[in-house]
């Protein structure tokens, strides 16, 4: 009978224990700009921040580098790339939530 003692923690879980919380014993505050009474991010409009892992090609990642640095060079007020790739995210949902005229889902298909 499995006692589920090895079972590791899902560190990107909605739910549970925050690890820096758990390692620290303090509670991290919302990243500045974010409106406490509504958990929402000034700028975006989205939620508070979590982390996320996902694995990128490399040439992703240098055209996303590439991109974000041009903006910067070229007085675009961006805060950081996380801002850059929540936004380019978004925009790609928004875009897949128009169906079979989807951009992202012709180049899924193709």
């Amino acid at each position: 009978m499995a006692t589920g003692r090895n079972k590791l923690p899902d560190f990107f879980s909605e739910d549970g224990i925050d690890p820096v919380e758990s390692a620290t014993g303090k509670r991290q505050p919302l990243p500045e700009g974010n409106d406490t009474s509504t958990g929402k991010d000034a700028k975006t409009g989205m939620s508070a921040k979590k982390k996320a892992g996902f694995y990128l090609s490399k040439e992703i990642i240098n055209r996303f580098n590439f991109k974000f640095h041009e903006l910067k060079l070229a007085g675009i007020a961006i805060d950081n790339k996380s801002t850059l790739l929540e936004l380019a995210l978004a925009f790609a949902l928004d875009d897949l939530d128009k169906g079979k005229k989807s951009r992202v889902l012709q180049r899924l298909h193709s």
